[in-house]
């Protein structure tokens, strides 16, 4: 059995009874940083398993072949990433792929999302949205990762470094024009915080304030209700 485990993205207190009891019970665990998933192991005093495996972009290939092996030899194996789901938006989806391909049973542990999280706490539609993951950093790559989306109404949701948040939210509006968005830093931890307002006022914000944390970004779909033609004098919320 392949166990697909969501994790806390922040708060240790999000980890559900059936998260806890998966890795307990695996033989094996596959995680992206293998010291984090030590250290929420301690955390709730869940004894190490027989093995330990690093899976991350960069050794998918090599140690997806032998997570295989290993489940066909009838061990579980339980993936985890650093918080959130695996297979959103890091490489957990090629060891599923490989399981389904192989005969092996995968079942998910459902439980915190980034995405998710960001979606509800930003206050816009969420009846259908699109998740875009981390966006290009040069220029003419980031234009045009914003300009597939232009004519979308549905909400776009995006993950960003802290460095790169002011940069990221200026050339969306520079495509998309000046919609509603949210910025939420540190979500479900001591320090979470979210920024609302429009891409305009929300680019200048954060491009005179040092970002710390992880950071996830919410934006308006193509919609005149969540627009508007000119930048304002509106501050965003804090």
């Amino acid at each position: 059995m392949l166990w697909i485990v969501a994790t806390p993205i922040g708060n240790l207190e999000d980890a559900s009874p059936r998260c806890l009891r998966a890795l307990s019970d695996a033989s094996v665990i596959a995680c992206e940083d293998t010291r984090r998933t030590r250290a929420l192991l301690s955390h709730f005093g869940i004894d190490r398993p027989r093995q330990f495996l690093s899976y991350r972009q960069g050794n998918e290939e090599s140690v997806g072949r032998r997570l295989i092996d290993i489940l066909n030899a009838g061990q579980t194996v339980a993936l985890c990433s650093d918080g959130g789901c695996p297979a959103i938006s890091d490489p957990g989806y090629r060891l599923i792929r490989l399981a389904v391909e192989s005969g092996c049973e995968v079942s998910v542990v459902p439980g915190p999302s980034s995405v998710l999280t960001a979606m509800m706490l930003s206050g816009l539609p969420s009846s259908s949205f699109t998740f875009k993951g981390y966006p290009p950093r040069k220029p003419g790559p980031l234009s045009r990762f914003f300009d597939e989306e232009k004519n979308a109404p549905h909400t776009l949701v995006l993950l960003e470094s802290p460095h790169r948040v002011a940069a990221t939210l200026a050339a969306a509006g520079a495509v998309l024009g000046d919609r509603e968005a949210a910025v939420c830093i540190e979500m479900t931890k001591k320090f979470e915080r979210v920024a609302r307002g429009y891409l305009c006022e929300l680019s200048a914000r954060f491009a005179a304030e040092r970002v710390r944390g992880e950071v996830t970004i919410v934006i308006a779909g193509n919609h005149p209700k969540f627009a508007r033609k000119e930048c304002g004098s509106e501050n965003a919320d804090a």
